[in-house]
């Protein structure tokens, strides 16, 4: 019998589903636009079973895919687990056998050297497959129209290393897919490699380098010819598994950093350019190359913005501080210093999960889109997993510096977007935003469509579902060419 425990990680916003199903055509408010042809991705941590022991983090939940297939205006729901290694081994024993978050010291003796990944941070279609991802693992194959699952894979021997990052980027030049991973030698190991995989799925750069301390590298970017990658003062030592407390800390004491090295490197040039105080960046808008200087932009916290990771000195977690803001790093390569040339503010309203046209990944661009926090309107659902209710919905023109937003209600909050092109050679930012919206009081989630835009004025179709979704992690859009047999 499953029992889990009654802690705010279970209840009210994170309430659990554990449900696989499908439906063939979800009820429509409003109308989808013809031209959507695709299906939208995305994935949220679901527990199959109850934790070995209480107190276990949100990220360490089975990863639960979803797909929404859109096509003649209509919407298909299709939803199952990731069965990675440890979904199938926990299925067939009928209870949880590996424990904390990160944490192999806590895991039943039975499952000793097995992947600990649950695939539930991203799912991406690449080389005719859907990924599900999750950093401290290997890549988890899924078939892309029934999210059958098919097992972890090594790219054919040509990627033997026992992580892979959750961010990838497909390069718009090249196809290829573009990752990093990191800690593949141990838990609280410094070394990464940074590849890249052609779209018939060949492994054709690869480059090792060292973090300056061990960390959570979640994401990076493209930006032309290089690669920049963030580095946050989360950190973590032995003493934090060997006592069962949370993965990761954050610790004031370091300095942040910005990676930079060239895509078609051996590792060798990475710079490491320095932010002192160090401020925190979890999620990465884009970056580019101006001459001799690269730009990054990514949502920026004073302190640690993820408030189940902890300070290191046991400093209470402050909301206030641990807003994100859209901020540009700004690096010169050109430069003899190491530290960072200048943060620029972006955007006025403090948010999370930034998305781009794809289609701009690495390059100059114009039109960003965030879920963000407007701190004005009231709210009558329980309280949220993170510093506030994310509530609204934001569109960035960095050219202009403009911002619009639709707020969502006093009932819920949103989950990550996603940005549609209307057609392959659409002008940047001509299409669609896809974004679940959720309402804490009734418990139902609406998969909702805007014009990309005019946000503000508001959906103009919602897929209504009759469940609400967990809050997921990321997700993203793959056209009717990439769904064909």
């Amino acid at each position: 019998m499953v029992h889990f425990p009654k802690e705010p990680l279970y209840a009210d916003v994170l309430r659990l589903g554990r449900i696989e199903g499908d439906i063939a055509d979800l009820e429509i408010d409003g109308e989808v636009p013809a031209g959507m042809d695709g299906a939208f991705y995305r994935v949220h941590p679901d527990p199959q079973f109850a934790p070995r022991k209480p107190g276990d983090q949100f990220f360490n939940g089975d990863g639960m895919v979803t797909m929404f297939r859109v096509k003649d205006g209509r919407i298909a729901f299709k939803q199952r687990y990731a069965k990675t290694d440890k979904w199938k081994l926990e299925n067939a024993a009928g209870k949880a056998l590996f424990g904390s978050y990160r944490n192999p010291l806590t895991d039943d003796p039975a499952v000793a050297g097995e992947h600990r990944g649950t695939a539930n941070t991203n799912v991406l279609v690449f080389n005719d497959e859907l990924l599900a991802m999750k950093e401290d693992s290997p890549c988890l194959i899924m078939d892309k129209l029934t999210l059958d699952t098919e097992g972890y894979t090594d790219w054919d021997g040509e990627l033997t290393l026992r992580t892979f990052g959750a961010h990838p980027k497909i390069d718009p030049a090249t196809g290829n897919l573009c990752n990093i991973s990191y800690a593949a030698k141990g838990s609280l190991s410094r070394d990464a490699t940074y590849f890249e995989i052609s779209p018939e799925g060949h492994v054709v750069r690869r480059a090792e380098f060292e973090v300056p301390y061990y960390t959570m590298l979640h994401d990076f970017s493209i930006a032309g010819d290089c690669i920049v990658i963030p580095v946050s003062p989360y950190s973590s030592d032995l003493s934090v598994l060997e006592q069962d407390r949370p993965h990761f800390y954050y610790d004031r004491a370091l300095p942040s950093y910005l990676g930079v090295m060239r895509r078609d490197s051996d590792g060798s040039d990475m710079r490491w350019f320095k932010q002192e105080p160090g401020v925190c960046s979890c999620h990465v808008m884009n970056a580019y190359q101006d001459g001799s200087k690269v730009h990054l932009d990514t949502p920026v916290s004073k302190i640690g913005s993820l408030p189940f990771f902890p300070e290191r000195d046991g400093t209470p977690f402050d909301p206030h501080l641990a807003m994100t803001e859209l901020s540009r790093f700004t690096v010169d390569l050109k430069s003899n210093s190491d530290t960072v040339e200048s943060i620029e503010k972006l955007g006025q309203a403090p948010g999370e999960f930034p998305r781009i046209d794809d289609r701009m990944a690495g390059k100059p661009y114009r039109h960003g889109w965030m879920i963000t926090y407007d701190l004005e309107k009231p709210y009558n659902g329980p309280p949220g997993p993170f510093a506030g209710v994310i509530n609204t919905l934001t569109h960035f023109d960095l050219s202009t510096r403009e911002e619009q937003s639709w707020w969502c209600g006093p009932n819920g909050s949103l989950q990550e977007p996603c940005f549609i092109p209307r057609s392959a050679d659409a002008p940047e930012g001509d299409g669609w935003i896809v974004a679940l919206v959720d309402d804490h009081v009734s418990n139902y989630s609406d998969l909702c469509i805007f014009d990309a835009l005019d946000v503000a004025k508001g959906p103009i179709a919602r897929a209504k579902l009759p469940v609400r979704l967990r809050q997921g992690l990321h997700g993203n859009w793959a056209d009717a060419g990439k769904l064909a047999a």
